[in-house]
């Protein structure tokens, strides 16, 4: 257990906020909170750092969502992507501007803990919540949450945040239901300098050859993270698209440092973001992009929103007031992620239907590379994009209602219902080539 552990005498000791799990979404619950004045404890079950199967993408909006004064690790910035369809049709596109940068989760996340401490919460590493208690023996109060241990110990609180992962014990104890599921496997491969010079600055993005599924790489510096992902149920079928996927990029002769893999789970729209004085955020609340599954903006901004209004339920004198500030938690959840979230799906049911006219229209059509340079960037959102955008909302509620004809060739601008995909369908047909803007 780690040095910062709390005495003994703690265990009557009631906190203002609990925080389980020292993620980004938890050390960002735990910093708001801290940073509000509020007696705060950080839980987490491993000893930091730790490894997290993570692509380590930092798009614009988590870059907003940082603490002031947080100075990313950055292994690389990335001004290139390079995209492929089933490792054919490649095509680069680059950017003048920083695209997004790449972190290696270990260093993102300690640092991210230690903000919060330096804020005024304190971290326990090394201790496993079993459960949280609201009613029983166990809870002095109708005011207090018990958070029980494993070994017994309990510890009090007015506010308990769940940010424990996509296998969440708090999130169980919310009732959080799940509509997506979906298999992440990854391989830290160490390389050359000569190989990892090729990669510097860019990045490839390759679709699957299984229904919504992708590849990435990623390079940070002398090492590649490459993975895959794609729907559960299709565990043989990912695992073999990522050997092909390493084959084919020329680094089946490397030895991977690590390979791994994970869940993601994405929320129903339905699904409660919190139960009594205890709230969700992040993967423990299936808080992720449902397209490409991007999830550490999601935990970053979920997480400060929870530590804000969990500051607000500590504070709450009675079960009516601390369901008022949950509801407006889930409202603010809403309003903001739940927006993009919606977006993310209609965008995932199309790209499961068409990956080759989502390729075309990205690699040849300037206003679609302009939107997603915008959404890494930070300066627009799926949600914003959908909203203000009228085109993109024309494009997307055509692309919604048309049958599945995908020939998976790249080459469909005809199908796409107008003079994007042609421009795009034209586009995609040669290989190898490179666009700048």
């Amino acid at each position: 257990m780690s040095s910062e552990n709390s005495s003994a005498d703690d265990v009557q000791r009631v906190w203002d906020v609990v925080v389980v799990g020292a993620g980004p979404a938890g050390a960002s619950a735990a910093y708001a909170a801290a940073v509000a004045g509020r007696r705060v404890l950080l839980l987490e079950k491993a000893e930091l750092p730790r490894y997290k199967t993570c692509g380590g993408g930092i798009i614009g909006p988590s870059r907003d969502s940082l603490p002031p004064g947080f100075e990313l690790p950055l292994r690389d910035r990335v001004h290139a992507v390079t995209f492929s369809h089933n490792g054919r049709f490649t095509r680069t596109r680059r950017s003048r501007q920083m695209l997004f940068g790449l972190i290696n989760r270990p260093e993102f996340d300690q640092q991210l803990v230690e903000h919060a401490q330096k804020a005024g919460a304190e971290l326990r590493t090394g201790v496993t919540v079993q459960r949280v208690e609201q009613h029983g023996s166990a809870v002095p109060d109708r005011r207090t949450v018990a958070v029980v241990l494993q070994g017994g110990e309990t510890l009090l609180a007015r506010a308990v945040v769940g940010a424990d992962g996509s296998a969440s014990r708090i999130g169980a104890h919310v009732g959080v239901k799940l509509d997506q599921v979906d298999l992440g496997l990854e391989a830290e491969i160490p390389v050359p300098e000569t190989v990892a010079e090729d990669w510097k600055g860019r990045v490839l993005i390759d679709w699957g050859p299984m229904p919504g599924s992708y590849g990435w790489v990623f390079p940070k510096g002398d090492t590649l993270t490459v993975g895959v992902i794609s729907a559960r149920g299709e565990g043989a079928a990912t695992k073999r698209y990522l050997e092909e996927f390493i084959g084919r990029l020329g680094l089946a002769g490397f030895e991977p440092s690590i390979s791994s893999g994970h869940l993601t789970r994405c929320r129903a729209d339905d699904s409660p973001l919190s139960r009594g004085r205890v709230l969700v955020c992040g993967d423990a609340a299936g808080l992720l992009e449902p397209w490409t599954r991007e999830g550490i903006s999601f935990a970053l901004r979920s997480g400060r929103l929870a530590g804000e209004w969990a500051v607000r339920i500590a504070e709450a004198h009675d079960a009516v007031d601390a369901r008022r500030q949950a509801l407006n938690y889930a409202f603010a959840i809403k309003a903001g992620l739940g927006v993009e979230m919606s977006v993310g799906k209609r965008m995932l049911t199309v790209f499961e239907r068409r990956p080759g006219l989502f390729h075309a229209v990205l690699t040849g059509f300037r206003p679609a590379w302009n939107a997603f340079k915008e959404i890494t960037q930070g300066s627009t959102s799926l949600g914003e994009l959908v909203r203000s955008h009228p085109m993109a909302h024309r494009a997307l509620s055509a692309l919604d209602r048309r049958p599945a004809v995908d020939t998976g060739s790249g080459a469909e601008g005809g199908a796409s219902g107008g003079a994007a995909g042609g421009a795009a369908g034209g586009a995609a047909n040669g290989e190898g080539a490179e666009l700048s803007s």
